[in-house]
């Protein structure tokens, strides 16, 4: 039993406008299948991806606090002129640069026009495979914890684990890397940012959920009713789902 990350879900007021800015940064198709704007690879909906993770944009009434995300998505280049040339196109789309504190840094750190900072890293060997999204990269205050956990809950092979970072990336080799950096700041609001998980067509979805609280997952209410997903916190407090097939 295990589960596979299959989207990156981002919270925004104009979840289509959101979706558009992240399929040219992506070079992908925003689809509006439903209520929510999905961003994925282009030549049709394939959902879940193979390969890739997906965005998926949901609506919130709610605009994004001026808190700094705790997830956030590096995407990879292929030369120092890709760089200079994807920071303009995303600028010209209506990403800001932030600052975080990173200091002179060889990556440039941006925010989507709902201010959800995203870094476009520099040119990097290990990120040559991975498609235009590089990493997602959780801040988190014990990456061997969460190695732990997320390298149970999921199918997804470790890579690396200090007490700085902890690496983990599908047992295949293709997509993006699932990074934990150790930060010194705290959680102090929900994420508007997170990761949704899905079991395999054989494997139980109400099974799944209680193997994760027996990893230490909580349950988590964000008033989302009676849906078909099960909404959770890893034990940093991290949000996530787990979906259901259908």
């Amino acid at each position: 039993m295990a589960l596979r990350p299959v989207q990156v879900n981002i919270k925004a007021v104009d979840a289509l406008a959101v979706g558009r800015f992240w399929a040219e940064a992506l070079g992908w198709t925003a689809y509006r299948p439903g209520v929510t704007t999905y961003v994925g690879p282009a030549g049709g909906l394939v959902w879940p991806d193979p390969v890739a993770l997906g965005i998926d944009v949901v609506p919130v009434p709610e605009p994004k606090s001026a808190t700094k995300n705790r997830v956030h998505l590096d995407l990879a280049t292929t030369s120092a002129a890709h760089q200079a040339e994807l920071v303009a196109r995303l600028g010209a789309a209506g990403a800001t640069p932030v600052d975080v504190g990173q200091g002179e840094v060889p990556w440039t750190v941006l925010a989507d026009p709902e201010g959800n900072e995203f870094c476009v890293l520099e040119p990097r060997e290990v990120y040559r495979d991975t498609g235009p999204v590089a990493a997602v990269v959780v801040d988190c205050a014990d990456p061997r914890a969460m190695a732990r956990f997320w390298g149970e809950a999921t199918d997804w092979t470790l890579h690396e684990v200090t007490d700085d970072q902890a690496v983990l990336r599908s047992a295949e080799g293709v997509g993006p890397y699932l990074e934990f950096l150790r930060t010194p700041d705290v959680k102090t609001v929900p994420d508007r940012v997170h990761l949704d998980l899905l079991p395999y067509p054989d494997d139980d979805q109400a099974a799944e959920v209680e193997r994760l609280r027996a990893l230490g997952a909580t349950d988590l209410d964000l008033g989302q009713g009676d849906v078909a997903w099960t909404c959770l916190s890893d034990p940093e407090g991290h949000e996530f789902c787990v979906l259901a097939r259908s």
